[in-house]
Formats: structure tokens, C-alpha cells, sequence
């Protein structure tokens, strides 16, 4: 394995592409709105970047990703965390799959926190918290828990619950004091907030803006989400997300070899 750029051959340091990562409206793909508690799905291809924006200071998006040519191939967020020596995502970081490739990574991020160990609202947790609520009564302004939301979208690809795994809890920040209890920060979250993931490979994206399964509010009043995808380019060889550590170099080596 190549420790860093100098090891690799010339061919494949030139197939690095070169990212712009800022956003600019030439660039941009798509822009599409995710209500509090819905869910959505896609395919982000390599050199994409998908902006996920808090429009109302009230947002928690649980985020899947999968390796779209090989679905069994998909986050880890072991890997993820013990590679960067860290327990939240935020800027300079990178998703790793199971196979040891950088899946996508965080160029900017006006957040600065979020939560990766907690997991999505399950239906029986949110049906004792917030209520029965069901299309039925309610029709769209229904309670969606953030385990069915997946679900759905994961049956859409073909795929079930066995492949529900660990998620990324955009927006949301968990931290836990010296006793070891976790606590939920409602502070944290603020009106425009926005975190730009940028993907390295072809990736199959799930989201679900249903709350987190820690936040203290009573009601069920998820927040609403803008999705906005560019062309933003790959990570380039300076790029601070592959350079923030020597174990993401290695992540996006193997990423790039997946298309040499």
C-alpha cells in the first residue's frame, strides 16, 4: 500500500482530478426540498457534491451511503471514526466504506459538529415520544421515524433492514460529560446552516430528515432541508481532507484506483 503521492506511478498521480468545491450556480445540477420528517434517495456520482442546507435551525438528516455499482459495499463508521481519530464528522474529514475507500468527503461545513454514534428514530421509540400520528389522520404532516424513512428508501434499490447500518446524523451534535451520559445540544443547530458532501465514488444516498433520537423537544417538529448538487470536481492532491491525515491518503488511493 503507498504511503503517500510519491509512491504512486506517474499514471495514476496524473489521474487525480483537481476539485473546485466552492459552489457557483453554473455548476449547479439540482435544488430540491426535503420537508422535516421525509426521506429521499439517489445516486451521487464521483465528483458530485450534494450542499444539505438547515433552513430553519431544526434539522437532523440521517444519512446512508453505498457503494452504487456494489451495494455491499458501504459506510463504516468504525473505520471512519478510528482513521481520523475522531467521534463527529466536520470539514478535513472523509466517509470510508468497508473495503477501505473513501466513499465522500466534507470540504466545507458551517456546522462544525456532527453526530455519528446515535442512530435513527425507531418507530416504537417515536411512537412513545411524540404519538401515533399515521397518513390516515394526518396525511403528510404524518410522524415518520427516521428507521422507517431508510427502510423505504432502501426497498426502493432492492435492498431491506439487513442493510441498515450505522448512520451520519447531519446537523446533530451528542457529546457525553465525565459520568459517560450522552447528551443531545440544542444549541448546536442554527438557521443556514449547510455541510457540503463530496463524493468520490458512484454513491447511493439515503436520507431521512426525521428528528434525532435524542432531541429533547416534545413535539414532533422536524426541520426542513434544501438539497443542492454541483459539479464540484474530486479531491485534488492538496485537497485538506486528503491531506488531514496519512490514513485518508490512503482512503482516496483507493477510491482512485476503483476508476483507473
Amino acid at each position: 500500500m503507498p504511503k503517500n503521492s510519491s509512491d504512486l506511478t506517474p499514471f495514476a498521480i496524473a489521474a487525480m482530478p483537481q476539485s473546485s468545491s466552492k459552489f457557483s450556480e453554473d455548476k449547479l445540477l439540482w435544488n430540491e426540498a426535503l420537508p422535516g420528517g421525509c426521506h429521499w434517495s439517489g445516486v451521487l456520482r464521483r465528483g458530485n457534491t450534494l450542499r444539505l442546507t438547515d433552513l430553519q435551525g431544526l434539522a437532523n438528516v440521517s444519512a446512508l451511503f453505498f457503494n452504487q455499482e456494489e451495494k455491499t459495499e458501504r459506510y463504516n463508521m468504525p473505520d471512519t471514526l478510528k482513521a481520523q481519530h475522531t467521534a463527529f464528522l466536520t470539514a478535513g474529514h472523509a466517509c470510508y466504506s468497508d473495503m477501505g475507500r473513501v466513499l465522500c468527503s466534507i470540504p466545507e461545513d458551517s456546522c462544525g459538529w456532527h453526530d455519528t454514534f446515535c442512530g435513527v428514530l425507531d418507530s416504537a421509540s417515536m411512537e412513545k415520544k411524540y404519538g401515533l400520528l399515521n397518513y390516515q389522520t394526518a396525511r403528510n404532516n404524518m410522524h415518520r421515524s427516521g428507521q422507517e424513512g431508510l427502510l423505504t428508501e432502501l426497498t426502493k434499490w432492492g435492498l431491506s433492514r439487513r442493510d441498515m447500518g450505522p448512520s451520519v446524523n447531519f446537523f446533530s451534535k451528542v457529546t457525553s460529560d465525565v459520568e459517560g451520559k450522552i447528551n443531545f445540544d440544542t444549541s448546536h443547530r442554527a438557521s443556514g446552516q449547510y455541510v457540503d458532501v463530496r463524493f468520490e465514488m458512484n454513491v447511493l444516498v439515503l436520507l431521512s430528515a426525521a428528528p434525532h433520537p435524542l432531541d429533547p423537544r416534545p413535539d414532533y417538529a422536524p426541520g426542513a432541508v434544501r438539497l443542492s448538487a454541483w459539479r464540484s470536481g474530486t479531491a485534488g492532491a492538496d485537497d485538506a481532507c486528503r491531506l488531514s491525515c496519512a490514513e485518508n491518503e490512503r482512503g482516496f488511493i483507493n477510491s482512485e484506483r476503483w476508476f483507473l
